[in-house]
């Protein structure tokens, strides 16, 4: 598990695929280009990015997910925010909009519509590991 710095607060985002499908959020106010998003939030002192992918997804879209592993950790180009990419394993529940005030609208894409949702590309390791998640189940 990753330990989060305490002086700046980072946001880790949940990759939940199941079956064919990725599940992403829209949310309610644009953040620069990002309309369309993993879901994810505010790493809280003393958790690891893999505990907040999970508290988050729990909280936004109402799934329980156990988190797998670390994707990869990169500063946002559009936000200027150090986002931590996290696999999780979808447990149970199914997709809802959690969180009215930030969310619009959850939604499973194929690979395949990930760019008509997010035009400017995903970070390279997160479209690497759906690439081989998603071409397995196809």
């Amino acid at each position: 598990m990753t330990k989060q710095s305490s002086t700046v607060q980072g946001i880790s985002t949940a990759i939940i695929v199941d079956g064919e499908r990725v599940l992403m959020i829209r949310r309610r106010e644009r953040e620069g280009k990002l309309l369309w998003a993993f879901p994810g939030g505010g790493i809280e002192a003393g958790e690891t990015p893999e505990q907040a992918a999970v508290r988050e997804t729990a909280e936004e879209v109402g799934l329980e997910v156990k988190a797998e592993r670390v994707l990869g950790e990169r500063v946002h180009p559009n936000t200027g925010r150090h986002m931590t990419y996290v696999a999780c394993e979808l447990i149970s529940g199914k997709a809802v909009v959690g969180d009215e005030e930030e969310i619009a609208e959850v939604a499973w894409l194929t690979l395949a519509e990930i760019p008509d949702y997010v035009p400017y590309g995903l970070f390279g390791p997160v479209q690497a590991h759906l690439d081989a998640v998603l071409a397995k189940s196809s």
